[in-house]
């Protein structure tokens, strides 16, 4: 399989300046989020900043990229024309945006391409399980390669249509810290599953970093030993795009990644769509699975023909030009700041998280929190014993303006493992039969504290699930302490906290406040926003 070379980084990148200019620069940065001054009144009456700490669920917007997409848009028109000003200027813009897109991860444009696709990754992880695998029809013949391996720690998009679509799906287990907790994919069980499906393995699926426990897998060792069984590798870089470098190429394996799927909305640019980042060859010679305008070199009424241009071949119909646009500003300004910076930045912080959360008593983490044996962003799930999990993240929002996420994050295989089995091996997932997986509801522990569950028929019904505090480039160290210092209280006062709430019924899991109830029209409702909007440009004429 040919390897491609590593592309010279442009001039913009973090390399042309000194590392105190790019310190500087995340600084400045750090407050030039939208959002960050939001206040709410929360349940003892006071009005109190957010303090954000969901950014795996979706990341702020950065205001200085966010101008950029402002001043495209002044020339805005539709692409796909070069005669009248502005569809020149769009035109080239889009362009150039797929350019910062193949930059950011290092990537050849010789080699690969860029594709918008979707809204995140999902779109693009479904569109390449249906590129790389043979139609059903071919499942189980000669030759074919229609087996998939993938891991225990995926998100449901990088599981789900390789079942869909695959005749097999292999889940590998993951490694175990000395004590006991859950790591980064098992290496030895990987290279044996790899070793055993060689002949008919399409490709590895795996994600550059969990969503659950932040712990990193070392994607570019695992592309040498896919390459290597003559399979491809394909990456879901949802949650590390925007916290750790992920360059497409590794000098020290000579092996590239294949395949790279990154969501715009978590990389600080919301609004923006899913990207693909591939081998030109995957889609050159192919018939493209969404056909429609931009795509054609003609058209005739019994007959068309597709345009051997890329991406152009790939995004049929009229694109999504201000999220590229917001998307390739914001990529362009991390890569001024280097992704090295960022990385040690958020290393700093996800340490002062672990330390200050594992001090608080009551308080159980998952995954492994020495980031000595398991490289990890900035994700970090656990559970209170003493209380439920939703009860937890409710507190925390109505008490203290903390917004955390709970539940299973979209990874239920996983965060049962993690509940019920911490570092262990998981039970066969099926696969590739269309057969469900069991629901997180389904399989949680017996209890109703922490992470357990109970009959939804039951009173005060708590699907399992834990907390996950995730960061930012916009987080500080008095994030981390104001979070520690909340979840103190809630672990040192379980039974004031109790009182405070009900179970909100209907089986939800959720929790309402006894005499606290925020009404989400009181701080934006959309309607009457336009309305006054409309009622602003009249008076101005």
């Amino acid at each position: 399989m040919s390897v491609p070379t590593a592309l010279p980084r442009s001039t913009d990148s973090a390399e042309a300046f000194s590392r105190e200019d790019r310190r500087a620069l995340l600084a400045a940065l750090q407050p030039a989020f939208d959002g960050l001054a939001t206040t709410y009144e929360l349940a003892g009456g006071e009005h109190k900043r957010r303090t954000y700490l969901d950014s795996a669920a979706s990341n702020l917007r950065l205001r200085p990229a966010a101008r950029v997409m402002r001043q495209a848009l002044g020339h805005y028109a539709n692409t796909h024309s070069k005669l009248h000003f502005g569809a020149h200027v769009m035109t080239r813009a889009y362009e150039q945006s797929h350019e910062a897109i193949l930059d950011f991860v290092g990537a050849n444009p010789d080699v690969y391409t860029a594709v918008f696709c979707g809204h995140g990754v999902t779109a693009g992880l479904n569109r390449m399980a249906r590129q790389l695998l043979p139609s059903p029809g071919r499942h189980g013949q000669e030759g074919a390669r229609d087996v998939v391996i993938t891991t225990m720690m995926e998100h449901h998009a990088n599981d789900l249509p390789h079942r869909k679509h695959a005749r097999e799906v292999v889940h590998v287990p993951l490694e175990t810290d000395p004590g006991g907790q859950a790591g980064r994919v098992d290496m030895q069980a990987l290279e044996g599953a790899i070793q055993e499906h060689a002949d008919r393995l399409a490709y590895v699926a795996i994600t550059s970093a969990s969503n659950v426990t932040g712990v990193a897998n070392p994607v570019r060792e695992i592309a040498r030993l896919a390459h290597e069984a003559g399979a491809r590798i394909v990456v879901d870089a949802a949650q590390s795009a925007a916290h750790m470098p992920i360059p497409i190429y590794d000098e020290s394996t000579g092996h590239a990644l294949d395949v790279v799927c990154l969501s715009g909305h978590k990389i600080y640019a919301p609004g923006s769509p899913g990207v693909i980042v591939a081998r030109r060859e995957l889609f050159e010679g192919r018939e493209p699975q969404t056909v429609g305008g931009g795509i054609v070199s003609r058209v005739e009424t019994g007959s068309y023909q597709i345009t051997d241009r890329l991406p152009e071949r790939e995004e049929a119909g009229t694109p999504n030009l201000p999220g590229a646009f917001l998307l390739a500003a914001t990529l362009r300004i991390l890569s001024r700041v280097g992704m090295d910076v960022v990385e040690r930045h958020e290393r700093e912080l996800t340490q002062r998280a672990l330390t200050r959360f594992s001090d608080i008593d009551g308080l159980t983490l998952y995954g492994s929190p020495d980031l000595e044996v398991a490289e990890r962003i900035g994700v970090i799930t656990f559970n209170l014993d003493a209380l439920p999990h939703g009860l937890v993240a409710a507190a925390l929002n109505d008490y203290f303006g903390i917004a955390m996420r709970n539940e299973c994050f979209c990874a239920q295989p996983f965060v049962r493992q993690l509940l019920g089995r911490a570092g262990e091996a998981a039970a066969p997932v099926p696969s590739g039969d269309g057969a469900p997986a069991a629901s997180c509801e389904e399989a949680g522990a017996s209890d109703a504290g922490a992470g357990g569950a109970q009959p939804r028929s039951q009173p005060g019904y708590q699907q399992p699930g834990m907390v996950r505090a995730s960061l930012g480039l916009y987080n500080t160290e008095a994030d981390i302490d104001y979070a520690a210092e909340a979840l103190a209280d809630l672990a040192a006062r379980p039974e004031f906290y109790r009182e405070q709430y009900q179970p909100a019924g209907g089986g939800s899991g959720d929790w309402r406040h006894q005499s606290f109830a925020f009404e989400p029209a009181e701080v934006f409702d959309l309607n009457a926003a336009a309305n006054e909007a409309a009622d602003e440009a009249v008076a101005k004429t």
